[in-house]
């Protein structure tokens, strides 16, 4: 992530009020050698939790191959790795499948968060 974006985001989620979302969360569904995973985790993974965001959908990672955990529920399974899955009260509310890039991940995933 480019040094102005993590100061951008930094500054931002410092000033902005946290937006509260019943049990909320943000699957990540991954696996080993996957280079799309890499890169979100390059890009994103260390900013994520300090955003407004990933205090509203904190992160979940699960492994692909692995059955999901008891208590979610997906409208269908993930194909490829990375699928970001949104979870509301453990229900699927939003997917974004494959990781385009930082600029459209925050984007995707705000639009998912304003629409619930």
């Amino acid at each position: 992530m480019g040094m102005i974006r993590k100061t951008l985001v930094t500054l931002v989620a410092s000033v902005l009020p946290v937006i509260a979302w019943a049990d909320t969360s943000l699957v990540m569904v991954e696996q080993l050698g996957c280079v799309y995973c890499q890169a979100w985790d390059k890009d994103i993974s260390t900013i994520y939790p300090l955003t407004d965001e990933g205090k509203a959908a904190p992160l979940i990672r699960i492994q692909l191959r692995a059955p999901v955990p008891e208590g979610m529920t997906f409208l269908r399974p993930a194909a490829f790795t990375p699928t970001f899955v949104l979870l509301k009260d453990g229900s699927e509310i939003g997917r974004i499948e494959g990781y385009p890039g930082e600029d459209f991940f925050w984007a995707l995933l705000g639009q998912m968060l304003a629409a619930q």
